[in-house]
């Protein structure tokens, strides 16, 4: 159980109100798409760049000199593409792992290994060590992010379904690929890894052992809760709806997120009857901006719209008693970010925090692109022009 003590400050804004804001932290290149910390570190943040390169915030202040830059490999020309994902083994202090998800010149999603030089602050370039390489894909639907479990501490990585929304084909069912599934991996025992036995289709000689859930479209940046262990799965859609699924570990455990039956709530195919049995549905959706009249209709919230949702992760830091056990996470477009919490009975409830955090900030985000968070449990922003900010109160 965790216990928070109040200091006089936080007492004061307990009674008065809490106000959200955003403070600038460092300035970084264009094309930041995500940002995270390594176990055990509390001075350097990382910043993942499109281009294929790695930033270091160091104290506030961006390093000169990248972590690692791998652009020269990376096909960082298009979008989606480029350098996607950045994980730290959970160990990274004792080995010097750290894991990443790209695109290749030949448009193929690459996983591999890295490690560090004695220079904590220098990669070493020539230590890759490809875990994965999937077949060149389409450009549709690409996601490519990673990140290790805070309890089994095993790998979890995104792809992307892969195929044109239009299409009423869909890779998300399929079981013989890993496109429109996250899967989970060992990468501690035998490289490049083995197939966890609890896996839900282990062993299974028909469907790719690897696979944890399915059913998605482009799961960009999902998160764990690590207090509860719960798993937050965004899925980006290109046609009609956003979508939020927030269950236990065990719920998203062989899940079927419904892709492409299901686009949120709703029926993909609208003219058609479609049948959601042992499907899990989302626990929150928003229209994309291009629905119009889905926009006007959806709650009577008109600030409820975009074009691409970008996962968060649910606050369990110290410093803002209004976040704590919330889920943030906002839309691309749009640059809305909102709160997230479920009540008892499972049913959302949703806030906008966006006039907040402007009216309490000295900038806000152009383009939303990333939500990070430190080893602490406090949430940052990253905008694509190459900005990153924290949540701040006031």
């Amino acid at each position: 159980m965790k216990i928070i003590f109040f200091t006089t400050f936080a007492l004061t804004k307990l009674l008065i109100g809490e106000q959200l804001g955003l403070k600038k932290v460092s300035q970084v290149a264009h094309k930041a798409i995500y940002i995270t910390q390594p176990p055990s570190d509390s001075i350097r943040l990382y910043v993942l760049n499109q281009s294929g390169f790695i930033q270091i915030i160091k104290n506030g202040n961006t390093l000169k000199e990248p972590f690692l830059d791998i652009s020269s490999q990376v096909n960082g020309s298009q979008n989606p593409g480029g350098l996607l994902g950045l994980a730290f083994h959970p160990n990274y202090k004792q080995n010097g792992f750290f894991y990443l998800s790209y695109i290749n010149k030949n448009d193929s999603s690459i996983v591999s290994r890295f490690n560090i030089t004695e220079n904590i602050e220098v990669a070493n370039k020539n230590s890759e060590k490809i875990i994965m390489k999937l077949p060149k894909a389409s450009n549709y639907n690409i996601s490519g992010h990673l990140t290790f479990g805070p309890k089994d501490h095993f790998l979890y990585i995104s792809f992307g379904d892969s195929v044109n929304y239009q299409s009423t084909v869909s890779n998300s069912v399929n079981f013989t690929n890993f496109y429109g599934k996250i899967i989970r991996i060992n990468v501690d025992n035998n490289f490049p890894y083995v197939i966890p036995p609890d896996n839900p289709f282990f062993n299974n000689f028909y469907k790719k052992s690897e696979i944890f859930c399915f059913g998605l479209q482009s799961p960009r940046r999902f998160s764990f809760d690590k207090l509860t262990n719960d798993f937050l799965v965004p899925d980006i859609s290109k046609k009609s709806w956003q979508e939020i699924n927030w269950n236990s570990w065990g719920v998203s455990k062989n899940a079927n997120f419904g892709w492409n039956l299901m686009e949120g709530n709703h029926c993909f195919d609208q003219e058609t009857f479609c049948d959601t049995t042992g499907l899990i549905m989302p626990v929150f959706e928003y229209p994309n901006n291009v629905a119009y009249i889905k926009k006007l209709i959806n709650m009577g919230n008109q600030e409820t719209y975009g074009c691409a949702v970008v996962g968060g992760y649910v606050y369990r830091g110290d410093k803002h008693y209004t976040l704590y056990g919330s889920y943030v996470f906002g839309d691309h477009c749009s640059n809305q970010i909102w709160v997230l919490n479920k009540n008892k009975n499972g049913k959302p409830i949703i806030k906008n925090i966006k006039k907040e955090l402007e009216k309490n900030s000295q900038s806000f985000p152009i383009t939303i692109s990333s939500f990070g968070e430190d080893n602490l449990g406090e949430l940052y922003v990253v905008d694509y022009i190459g900005v990153v900010y924290k949540f701040i109160s006031n």
